[in-house]
């Protein structure tokens, strides 16, 4: 699907899906000053359970 790998360090897994950066550092030890980070498929859904109450915060928001 994508030729980028996950950007959680010590993983090599092809890239599932790009979160924003902010969410991830706070489930993840990111060190780069980046806006999104490459999740891989395991990653993702820790990150889907570890942000799931930033997430909501969020869509509420949008109203």
């Amino acid at each position: 699907m994508s030729d980028k790998n996950c950007e959680v360090p010590g993983c090599t897994n092809d890239s599932f899906k790009t979160v924003p950066a902010d969410l991830a550092k706070k489930v993840f030890t990111i060190d780069d000053k980046k806006t999104k980070v490459h999740l891989c498929k395991e990653h993702y859904k820790e990150y889907k359970k570890g942000t799931k109450k930033e997430r909501a915060m969020n869509r509420m928001d949008w109203d």
